[in-house]
């Protein structure tokens, strides 16, 4: 009876201050920390896919494998790209030919042009000399000292000297045209050649797809191709998981009024028996996850049944940490919204031992 008398008393006084060291902790504390279990690790995961068709001639990774940035994963027979490249070279080349042959003829139809020009200051010697052949037998024949038939002569020597001139004239305009005809076909020629120039690159590319590489460092999963595989344009042949990882955790709208950016988080991973990891929140949804389904709700109906909405929150948790973890596994998350919630919190740490003494505020 006397020890049932003093067990009583302390048991009372001990639960009396666990519900009161509970309350305090509550009230200092557990009240700002809000929970969820709706959280799983997310990345950016690429489907990696050729970019030309054709079969696949090596395969130099296996499934679960690390790779780097720009390290091969694997290799499409190039022979046709070869010769395609090679055929645009060569249409290439006869342009810059045709381009070269344009040049020396605009090289030498202005050797032409000179000559119609000199072939001009010749005819006008001429003309003078006739003109002043007639002058001179236009006043003499008159007189008697020159015959008619010689005026006749120095006459004809004019007109056809007028004519002459006429002719060399024209001559020179023709050729001066001919310089514009050839421009346009140098230009024309230009244009060719550009042409072959970007389906030669273009060629190039192609050739150069037919080795498709990793485009960040990363592991291999989903690997669904073999050698001697026809692959067409977009085909996935690999999964890549990249070692940048982060959390979703979608909490109720009714737990997200005090989340800021750069609040302090504490994740609970289910597979490493509720080790805990360090993040903070990185950014939130700019909507309800309901807005994004293929069906959004239209709640402009009869039937309408509130439903408590959730909205994604992005954490993000340090390399360290990443390290050990696999995208879609389950977590539990608890945010710290007691903290400003600056921008430049740091992550203190990959994993740390669950220590944690009482549960959070918010409901699951």
């Amino acid at each position: 009876m006397p020890v049932r008398k003093l067990l009583l008393p302390a048991v009372a006084a001990v639960a009396t201050l666990g519900i009161g060291a509970f309350g305090v902790h509550w009230f200092v504390s557990g009240r700002f920390v809000e929970k969820t279990d709706n959280a799983y690790v997310q990345s950016d995961i690429a489907a990696i896919a050729p970019k030309v068709a054709g079969y696949i001639r090596e395969v130099r990774v296996r499934d679960n494998q690390k790779v780097a940035a720009g390290e091969i994963l694997a290799v499409i027979d190039d022979r046709d790209f070869a010769a395609q490249l090679a055929q645009a070279e060569a249409q290439s080349e006869a342009a810059k030919a045709a381009i070269g042959s344009i040049e020396s003829n605009l090289v030498l139809q202005r050797s032409v042009i000179a000559q119609a020009e000199a072939g001009i200051g010749s005819a006008e010697a001429d003309l003078k000399r006739a003109q002043l052949d007639q002058q001179r037998y236009g006043a003499l024949a008159p007189e008697g000292y020159a015959t008619r038939q010689r005026l006749e002569s120095a006459t004809a020597d004019r007109q056809k000297a007028d004519s002459s001139l006429v002719r060399a004239r024209a001559a020179l305009k023709s050729e001066q045209d001919r310089v514009g005809v050839l421009e346009a076909s140098r230009a024309q020629a230009q244009a060719q050649l550009r042409q072959a120039q970007a389906n030669a690159d273009l060629k190039r590319i192609d050739l150069e797809n037919t080795v498709v590489r990793a485009p960040f460092a990363g592991t291999v999963g989903n690997k669904g191709v073999e050698l001697g595989q026809y692959v067409k344009v977009g085909t996935q042949l690999l999964a890549l998981v990249p070692e940048e990882l982060y959390i979703v955790a979608n909490f109720k709208e009714t737990q997200i009024s005090r989340m800021r950016i750069g609040q302090q988080v504490e994740v609970d991973v289910d597979a490493y028996s509720g080790d805990t990891v360090r993040g903070r929140i990185e950014s939130l949804a700019p909507a309800s996850g309901s807005q994004f389904a293929l069906l959004p709700p239209e709640n402009a109906t009869g039937n309408f049944t509130k439903i408590v909405q959730r909205v994604p929150v992005r954490i993000a948790i340090n390399s360290d940490a990443a390290a050990r973890l696999r995208p879609g596994l389950s977590v539990i998350a608890f945010v710290d919204t007691k903290t400003n919630g600056q921008q430049t919190a740091d992550l203190r740490g990959a994993f740390i031992p669950p220590t944690r003494a009482a549960s959070a505020g918010g409901a699951p």
